[in-house]
């Protein structure tokens, strides 16, 4: 999938935990370990608002747009 996950380096920068995050959003902590490591199909633009507010970011501080490279070469075509 071309779209990445940064939430581990924002934790880290925030100093904050996966659990603590959870616990401010009111996301199960299993659910956003599933966002986290970028396995989510789907992520609700309600939870990403959260995520943004508790975080104090950007949606694209989390998120991130990575051609893959296949799509590379079928747009060069």
């Amino acid at each position: 999938m071309a779209i990445k996950v940064n939430l581990d380096r924002v934790l880290l920068d925030r100093k904050m935990s996966l659990t603590e995050l959870a616990e401010r959003v009111g996301i199960t902590l299993a659910n956003l370990s599933i966002l986290k490591t970028g396995k989510a199909r789907a992520v609700r633009f309600t939870t990403l608002e959260a995520l943004c507010r508790e975080l104090d970011c950007q949606p694209a501080d989390i998120l991130v747009y990575e051609p893959e490279e296949g799509d590379m070469k079928a747009a060069a075509e």
